[in-house]
């Protein structure tokens, strides 16, 4: 994962920011181009999506934004063979602080928000195939990731249903 900040540009409206430039992703050595963008709308304060990603060969990498509210945001090494498998890092998104990240392709994404209306927006580099849908359990004793806590989780039956880490295919 990486954390990117945009530069603010600031006058008596308000502020500007660039949130993508393919150029400058090149430039720092990232092959990135989006060919879907995509917006997840949140009602309530502890809905928690994910953690999801696509299979081989439609591995996807993704550049999140949250546009309303706030979200602590989980990203998880799922790529076979790799030294750190299974491991996460986290980050707060929101509005206010405006950062975004860049999730490179074999890793698993999810997030809880942190406010009731939390929007996130996200530019894939792969298109949307329901063949190469996977995920794993966010609450996984085994990944003990240290969600936010709330006194109940809002849960999709899909997300909850979703296989433990030990399920991912591992050389």
């Amino acid at each position: 994962m990486l954390r990117i900040e945009p530069e603010r540009h600031f006058d008596e409206r308000g502020w500007f920011a660039r949130i993508f430039c393919r150029r400058v992703f090149a430039e720092n050595g990232i092959d990135f181009e989006p060919v879907q963008e995509s917006i997840s709308f949140n009602e309530h304060v502890g809905t928690r999506r994910g953690l999801h990603y696509q299979a081989p060969p439609a591995w996807e990498s993704k550049l999140v934004r949250c546009t309303s509210g706030a979200a602590f945001d989980v990203v998880v090494d799922v790529r076979p063979g790799s030294d750190s498998f299974g491991r996460w890092i986290s980050a707060e998104l929101s509005a206010k602080n405006g950062l975004s990240i860049f999730i490179p392709a074999g890793f698993a994404h999810g997030f809880q928000t942190l406010e009731d209306g939390t929007e996130l927006l996200y530019l894939m580099s792969e298109f949307y195939d329901p063949d190469a849908q996977r995920g794993i359990r966010s609450d996984d004793p085994e990944l003990n990731i240290g969600w936010p806590t709330v006194a109940e989780p809002v849960i999709s039956e899909r997300d909850r249903a979703l296989p433990a880490l030990r399920a991912v295919p591992r050389p």
